[in-house]
């Protein structure tokens, strides 16, 4: 394939050269299970969904990693706040997770590994660094990453240790943890256990009992499942320092090669604002999703370049809406018009395969260029409703498999398992607002229809211009008059 992806830390856009022919490795941070999903976490997901759809439709294979960190500082803050055990606190928001990338139609990761199912893997990288000169142990039973001993510290982010105060996050920081550092800018490995921290949220190893720092599940998994060097590493673009950081020199100080390709999404903003719970403007997606179509939310949030930022509001969701309605509509009208003439159904298999337009495909090996894309499938939407006004089954079917196939690849098919619930009403829909509309606009065709039969043709007119200045298209035709959005 022909992909070329925007590499963070070239700053350049580069062509996606596999280790291994025919397959992609990708490893894509996933939640600390601190709390509930937030938008700002699906932002990510989503992007790398449509990453994965489109490298599966090239004929790749992929394995595609994404992590849980289930233990962590803020997990055991929040959950002794409240007087749960920390695992439970972990347990219960992972399972919100994997119910927010299920409603919002993810492909499943191929591992979701979790940080305390990988306590070996991470002792033994920690030994190996030990062992190349990268680590040293402060004898009260913490272990901390030399920076100084690795060249290339600093080189994903282009920064220059010299101007740096920490590597640490700033939520990682302690008195205790800091107290055994020979350089304040080196960065913990393993923490040794505290007496107010729970017993069970501590492990056994050769500096004594203690739990992993936050950077080093991910190189260890990484390596474990993707091998020591493999294709993309993602995330977002927040993650880049000193998390990401903090992996590769991990990962490098283990003479490791890493991840060859760095891809990272930008974050979405509340009127200007990014999202996040420190700012206390986050959006958790169960409650999203209680008013606004699921669908609904994955258009808002992936079909904006994964490096350009979603601005969150009204009508950002508004826009999403009626872009959904507007594609649902003719998948909804040509489905119909081909099962009324007995046109043979679309398959999976035949979707699969349909040819796709040329710019679509060159759209989306640009970077993922996913307003490009969009632009293809608006011109085939065009001209399936010009074929629908005709009646021209052929026509209508040819641009129906277009649509179709194209959207498949963005995740928003609306006729696919996942989304056709909402568009086709089968009685498992929460789109309350689609059936809404179509039951007021019948109610006014039908009203106009019985104008029309009373020869009342001034009424008649005044509806049809009633539903035009709403944006509703109706069409006569020998079966009766059929509306979509314009």
């Amino acid at each position: 394939m022909n992909l070329h992806l925007y590499n963070s830390k070239t700053r350049t856009v580069e062509p996606l050269t596999p280790v291994q022919e025919g397959h992609v490795g990708i490893y894509l941070c996933g939640a600390t299970v601190q709390g509930s999903p937030h938008i700002g976490h699906m932002r990510s997901a989503v992007a790398f969904d449509t990453l994965i759809r489109w490298l599966k439709r090239n004929g790749m294979k992929v394995t595609y990693v994404r992590n849980i960190t289930d233990i962590d500082d803020k997990i055991l803050r929040k959950s002794a706040e409240v007087g749960e055990p920390w695992w439970a606190w972990a347990a219960k928001f992972e399972r919100e997770f994997s119910a927010a990338y299920d409603a919002l139609g993810l492909l499943p990761a191929t591992f979701e590994p979790r940080a305390t199912a990988h306590i070996t893997d991470q002792l033994n990288l920690i030994n190996r660094l030990i062992e190349r000169g990268h680590a040293y142990a402060d004898g009260q039973g913490n272990v901390y990453f030399d920076v100084h001993s690795l060249d290339d510290y600093g080189s994903l982010t282009r920064q220059d240790l010299a101007n740096m105060r920490t590597t640490e996050d700033e939520s990682q920081i302690d008195s205790a943890t800091e107290a055994g550092k020979r350089d304040t800018r080196d960065f913990a490995l393993w923490k040794s256990a505290k007496p107010t921290e729970p017993t069970t949220a501590a492990w056994d190893s050769p500096w004594g009992r203690g739990r992993p720092g936050w950077h080093l599940e991910c190189s260890a998994m990484s390596e474990r499942y993707l091998g020591e060097t493999f294709d993309i590493h993602g995330g977002g673009i927040d993650l880049r320092f000193p998390h990401h950081e903090n992996e590769q020199a991990q990962s490098h100080g283990a003479g490791w090669g890493f991840a060859n390709l760095w891809v990272h999404n930008a974050w979405v903003t509340l009127k200007g604002e990014k999202m996040s719970k420190s700012l206390g403007n986050s959006l958790v997606v169960a409650d999203i999703l209680e008013t606004v179509p699921a669908p609904v939310l994955r258009f808002a949030l992936g079909t904006v370049h994964h490096r350009s930022t979603v601005e969150y509001g009204e009508e950002t969701l508004a826009a999403a809406q009626a872009a959904w309605d507007r594609l649902a509509g003719f998948v909804v009208r040509a489905t119909q018009l081909l099962a009324e003439n007995q046109v043979a159904e679309i398959s999976e298999g035949e979707l699969a395969q349909h040819p796709l337009p040329e710019a679509f495909a060159a759209a989306m090996n640009d970077d993922l260029n996913v307003a490009g894309a969009l632009a293809s499938v608006y011109e085939r939407l065009k001209a399936g409703n010009s074929a629908l006004t005709a009646g021209d089954t052929e026509t209508v079917r040819v641009a129906l498999c277009d649509v179709r196939a194209m959207l498949s690849i963005l995740g928003l098919d609306p006729a696919s398992t996942q989304w056709a619930p909402f568009v086709f009403g089968n009685g498992s829909s929460n789109n309350g607002a689609q059936h809404a509309l179509d039951t007021l606009v019948s109610a006014v065709i039908e009203e106009r229809a019985q104008a029309r039969a009373d020869k009342d043709w001034g009424r008649a007119d005044a509806l049809r211009d009633r539903l035009t200045v709403a944006g509703i298209v109706v069409e006569d035709s020998a079966d009766g008059a059929r509306w979509h959005l314009a």
